[in-house]
Parts: C-alpha cells; structure tokens; sequence
C-alpha cells in the first residue's frame, strides 16, 4: 500500500517523535514540578519561555536552532571542530525542533497534575521518615502518573506532525530529515504525487485523532484518580 519511500518517511518520523519524546520527558516533569510547586520572581519569565514555541510562528524556533546549532552556529561550529558532532540538517537536528515544538505540550497536562495532588499525601509520607527524594518517586510521581502519560501522548503527537521548524533547522531530506508532514508537502509539489500525500494525510489524521482521543481519556481518568481541587503551596 505504501511506497519505499513512504515508509522511509513513517519510520522516521516514528524515530524523531519518541526521541523528542523521551527528551521532553525529563525536562517536562522538572519544569512542571517548579511551576506547579515555585513561586519566585523568575516563574513568569520560565512561563512565558516554555509557552513561546505555542504562538511564534514555528519558522522562528528553527531558525534560532539554525543559529545556535548550524554548522556555522555559535554552539554548532564548537561541536563541529571541536567533536565533529553535526546537528543541522541531520535527523538528531529533527528531534530537537520537535522537542522544542512540543515541550509546551508535555508542561501543561503534567503541570496540572502535579498541582491536583494533595499535598498531605506527601506531608504524611514526610512524618513517617521519607526522605524528600523517596516523597516525589513513591507518592508525587505515581500521583502525577496520568497527567505525565497524557503529556506523553500530546507530546509524541505533536513530534509526529511538526513540520515548519523542522524544514528551518535541518530541511527535507530523503531517508534523513524528510518526515511524514515534509513528504506530504514534497509529494504535493511533485506530479502525479497527489495519490501518496492523501494517503499520508490520511494516515496522519488517523494517528492525530487516536492520540487526542487518548489523551481525552486519560484526562478525565485523571480528574476521577484526583477529584478534588489543586491545592497550591502557601
């Protein structure tokens, strides 16, 4: 049903999506625990950072990327002459752009979620003797579970339909960089491809749809879990 290299274009993009993933996951659940546990002077400047990939235009994240990362970039041509390491117009470049352009979407489920939990949970798990470290792995984070699991889902999602910082930062490249939502655009210019881009559109409103539908799910899962209101730090 699929062409070569149509599934080149799949498989890369499933490749891309779960190490933008798996990049996001880390750094989303530190950023979420601060914003949903922290206020200081510097929260809404870290709120603002995180949001901004949602309403820039996504040609902007890939070309700051370009800048820092590109051969010729201020971080970029240290790694080239100094490791070798070439991040532009690669596919580990694919996964940063669609880290960055996701990152938002794994924050704000798993911000939430950290924000619903009762913090008494934690508190008793305190007077038993738990450290702060054992408190956040065995009562925090298992708590935090849906929410993490649909900022996963979200995240994942996003990864496998970003398309404008993507052709920024590292292009269209066949076998490389060329993404599903890149070779729906390429077929789209190319004659008689117009069989192969409904196809991948197709395909890609399926994959959309049973995520968002997923994340739907696990969303009011969460809200039956925690049923009770966020309770913030005083």
């Amino acid at each position: 049903m699929f062409s070569p290299d149509e599934l080149t274009a799949l498989w890369l993009s499933a490749k891309v999506a779960f190490w933008a993933t798996l990049l996001c996951l880390p750094l989303g659940i530190a950023t979420s625990w601060w914003l949903a546990r922290r206020d200081s002077r510097g929260k809404l400047a870290v709120e603002v950072l995180v949001q901004l990939p949602m309403v820039l235009p996504p040609v902007v994240p890939g070309y700051l990327l370009l800048l820092l990362l590109g051969t010729q970039g201020l971080v970029g041509r240290w790694l080239n002459e100094s490791f070798g390491i070439v991040i532009a117009f690669t596919w580990k470049g694919a996964v940063l752009a669609s880290a960055a352009m996701a990152f938002p979407l794994m924050v704000q489920p798993v911000r939430l979620a950290f924000a619903m939990i009762d913090r008494r949970l934690e508190q008793a798990a305190t007077t038993l003797g738990a450290r702060p470290w054992q408190v956040f792995l065995t009562v925090t984070l298992p708590l935090a579970l849906p929410g993490i699991i649909a900022g996963l889902v979200l995240c994942f999602s996003r990864s496998l339909g970003e398309f404008g910082a993507t052709m920024a930062f590292v292009g269209s490249i066949p076998g490389e960089t060329r993404t599903v939502p890149l070779a729906i655009y390429g077929y789209t210019h190319v004659p008689g491809g117009e069989v192969a881009a409904q196809r991948l559109t197709l395909l890609s409103i399926a994959l959309a749809s049973v995520a968002l539908a997923a994340a739907h799910i696990i969303s009011r899962r969460t809200e039956r879990l925690l049923g009770y209101k966020p309770h913030a730090e005083h």
